[in-house]
């Protein structure tokens, strides 16, 4: 089979041919047919993700495919069902093993292209809104990198969830994404002033962080008294220090997110609100945005758009042909 690996971080990956892999007890093989990518991808490239397989590495966290065997005395979904995987790695590859207890199955509805560019963005978004920052109605929330792969669905989720969103992003294009998607405001994070801009609305109450370094400054500046800030990385290569003196005098609580983490933990939190996703995009309630597909064999090219910041919402790898 044909698999994107990375022989060693920090050197670029390859498209090899790998022998079939064979399922382990508690584990099912998927026939892959697509797979979002994310920026952690272009982490584990370069060995800076928090989770650091051995190498040789099979990118792709975020397969989609057909159950195609289960491994020995295993209970599973049946052959042929069709499921979402949350994997560290893996999904860019035509077939791969991965653990039962991470696959989720799909809507009848929902195409691969969807379901590939789901999961972890709409997941993201639902568990740092819903379940940390706990965003109530008519409350202002300010969503930096609001064109990316998760921002576009925190600006969704945020207007479903009854908010006046105000979506900062950077260029006409990326911006026009954002209000398509329900922006309330928008801020060209490369033009305008930030801080000034949000403040002139009324100050954030909460904030959707994705890019850190001096977004993050500027946003907690315009963070209204007992605001809550949810940090969910780094993409701006720089990592916030933050004064805990100021979170004191202003009431801030400042909320860290890896989504992928509570599966060690409290699995429930993942597995109730991907429930709760599923039902709204079934009413047709919410739109996966994905700007880009390429086929297994143009994925390194994908990684560039997605490392040059050439997309909005999310790429996608198509692996198989949809029969």
């Amino acid at each position: 089979m044909k698999a994107l690996t990375v022989g060693q971080f920090g050197t670029a990956p390859d498209l090899q041919t790998l022998a079939m892999p064979e399922p382990r007890q508690g584990e099912l093989r998927l026939r892959i047919a697509a797979c979002g990518l994310n920026f952690a991808d272009l982490l584990m490239i370069d060995g800076r993700y928090q989770e650091r397989p051995e190498p040789p590495v099979t990118l792709g966290m975020e397969p989609v495919g057909w159950v195609d065997a289960l491994g020995p005395g295993t209970a599973g979904p049946a052959p042929g069902t069709r499921v979402a995987v949350f994997a560290n790695s893996g999904g860019l590859a035509e077939y791969g093993c991965f653990e039962v207890a991470r696959c989720v199955a799909l809507p009848d509805a929902m195409p691969f292209d969807d379901a590939a560019a789901f999961q972890i963005a709409y997941g993201t978004s639902h568990v740092a809104l819903h379940h940390k920052a706990r965003l109530r109605p008519g409350e202002t929330l300010l969503v930096l990198g609001a064109a990316g792969g998760v921002g576009l669905t925190a600006v969704e989720i945020g207007k479903r969830m009854g908010a006046t969103v105000i979506a900062s992003a950077r260029g006409a294009d990326k911006l026009a994404a954002a209000k398509a998607a329900g922006a309330d405001h928008l801020i060209d994070s490369e033009a305008d002033n930030l801080r000034d801009r949000v403040r002139a609305l009324g100050g954030a109450d909460v904030v959707y962080d994705p890019i850190g370094g001096e977004q993050f400054d500027a946003a907690f500046r315009a963070t209204n008294p007992d605001g809550r800030i949810v940090v969910i990385g780094f993409a701006s290569g720089r990592v916030p220090q933050i004064a805990a003196n100021h979170l004191l005098v202003k009431n801030i609580t400042v909320h860290g997110l890896y989504w992928g983490g509570y599966l060690k933990f409290r699995p429930e939190v993942l597995t109730g609100s991907l429930s709760t996703l599923f039902g709204w995009y079934g009413e047709g309630l919410l739109r996966p945005h994905v700007s880009h597909t390429f086929p297994l064999e143009s994925a390194t090219e994908a990684l560039s758009t997605l490392r040059e910041r050439k997309s909005t919402g999310k790429v996608v790898i198509r692996v198989a042909e949809v029969e």
